[in-house]
């Protein structure tokens, strides 16, 4: 009886301090508004939610609370909820929080920026914003662990989140998670992801698929899927070559081209032929190139990108971007932005190999992050006590791990590429749909590394006739500029149409 007595009490116990524990973690938190947005002359009402999102593992225990802002069309004014296609959105980094694409193109407001000069300081213009999508879908806005007013809860770390296979679990649980809590599970599911979000989305879409759930599509803003194309490794050729034609185009628009041809893409069509047949050989032949060969090589980038032989002489043919940044316009003591070449800004060291920090970011970040910050806890009446982290970076321990799954060789990582994920969820799910936005401008994600990355995933036609590419005439954020924001809007807005007919 003394056993049967100890074991209840010893039950009890671990009962009382599941519940302490339980009722000790922090609560997730939401602040409902009435918004509305007026786009092509017509007003939307919406419900907008802004705040934090309990997420629990596999084994039902609570590991996050997520930050996202949910818009939803006011169902007393509109067609059943359930009808409506669902966007999960997002930025990169890794480690950004979403505001950039909040802010810049998709939510009920955007901020003002003088593109591509610098925006003076406060006060910001934040006003209706006629491209978002609210018109045709609803939107989640999701702030990854560590930014925005997401954080880990329980036992869970911020290392538990801060990689590539454990980014896309916790995303995966928390889209699962929030559709399910909705009641969207049977609403046409999108993702749209920019930069490192777009890396993210490639195994997304397949790690949603094996779990049952199928995205209608995929929207990828300023994309990368391998990342040998941006990261320039030791006697690797490739990034040298997917990043000149974003080179030549940055001369293009400085006026930098002697007989400049008045239509940029036909002029990129001339520099990618001349990237394929001629520079790419010539880097593969390395040593065994002759020294009239390489002049010949090397007159002919200095063409195309307004800048001197010698200078492609010395550096071996091949230049880094954080180089082209300082050497493009250093005789004008200028350097070109990272995200977006239109932008400049001075140079602060003429002898610097590299450039020294990014125009672009410079000229718009303090309204994007003042006029998101002013939006967020104003109008959307999130409580000012909970701290908007901008991005992961900024946390003590901040360390991506990038390993992942199907990209280890020997125990070593041999590449860091999901794309493979996304060609595996292309070829299985063969009604999935994709639609890459490109910024021909933009050195941070080359748009011809985007092309080379799906022209060797090994996809059949009938598949790869799945993946639609646009391109416009800005940078990484390319609805910084008027024109490609109208255009932004009209590409994505017709692919969410067409993917759920």
């Amino acid at each position: 009886m003394k056993a049967i007595t100890l074991i209840i009490t010893m039950l009890l116990g671990l009962l009382c301090h599941a519940q302490m524990t339980n009722d000790s973690l922090p609560k997730a938190e939401v602040a409902t508004t009435m918004q509305s947005v007026t786009i092509n002359g017509k007003t939307i009402y919406l419900t907008a939610k802004a705040g934090t999102f309990q997420v629990k593992d596999e084994s039902k225990r609570p590991i996050a609370l997520m930050g996202f802002t949910y818009y939803t069309r006011d169902s007393k004014r509109g067609l059943a909820t359930q009808r409506r296609p669902i966007v999960f959105a997002f930025n990169g980094g890794p480690g950004s929080s979403s505001f950039w694409l909040h802010m810049g193109i998709l939510g009920p407001k955007r901020i003002v920026v003088n593109d591509p000069k610098s925006t003076p300081a406060a006060p910001y213009k934040i006003v209706n914003n006629n491209y978002s999508l609210l018109d045709i879908a609803d939107l989640v806005m999701i702030d990854p662990v560590g930014t925005g007013l997401s954080v880990p809860i329980g036992k869970a770390k911020f290392k538990d989140f801060w990689g590539v296979d454990q980014d896309i679990r916790s995303l995966s649980l928390f889209i699962t998670q929030f559709l399910i809590h909705n009641d969207r599970m049977n609403s046409p599911k999108f993702l749209l992801g920019e930069s490192y979000g777009t890396f993210r989305n490639a195994g997304l879409m397949n790690n949603l698929l094996n779990q049952g759930i199928a995205m209608n599509g995929v929207v990828m803003v300023s994309a990368v899927f391998d990342f040998r194309t941006l990261l320039f490794p030791p006697n690797d050729d490739l990034p040298y070559i997917v990043h000149f034609p974003t080179y030549a185009a940055t001369a293009w628009y400085h006026d930098k081209i002697v007989d400049k041809p008045e239509d940029v893409y036909e002029f990129l069509d001339d520099v990618r032929y001349f990237t394929e047949n001629e520079y790419a050989p010539a880097l593969f032949k390395g040593d065994r190139l002759t020294e009239n060969e390489k002049s010949d090589i090397a007159l002919k980038l200095a063409t195309y990108t307004g800048t001197e032989p010698d200078y492609w002489l010395k550096a071996g043919l091949r230049v880094k971007a954080s180089e082209f940044f300082a050497e493009f316009l250093r005789d004008q003591g200028e350097i070109v932005g990272r995200l977006d070449s239109r932008f400049t800004g001075i140079n602060e060291d003429l002898l610097s190999q590299e450039g020294s920090h990014d125009p672009q970011s410079s000229a718009i970040s303090p309204a994007f992050i003042s006029g998101f910050l002013d939006y967020f806890y104003g109008d959307l009446k999130v409580n000012k006590n909970l701290l908007y982290t901008i991005s992961a970076a900024r946390r003590n321990g901040f360390k991506w791990d990038w390993k992942h799954k199907g990209n280890m060789r020997w125990g070593a990582t041999a590449a860091i590429n999901t794309g493979m994920d996304m060609a595996r969820a292309l070829s299985r799910d063969p009604n999935m749909k994709v639609l890459i936005l490109n910024g021909i401008y933009d050195i941070a994600t080359v748009f011809y590394g985007v092309e080379h990355s799906i022209n060797h995933m090994g996809l059949t036609k009938e598949i790869k006739d799945n993946i639609k590419m646009e391109y416009y005439e800005a940078g990484h954020m390319m609805y910084t500029h008027k024109p490609s924001m109208e255009k932004f809007k009209k590409d994505v807005s017709q692919f969410i149409l067409s993917a759920i007919k």
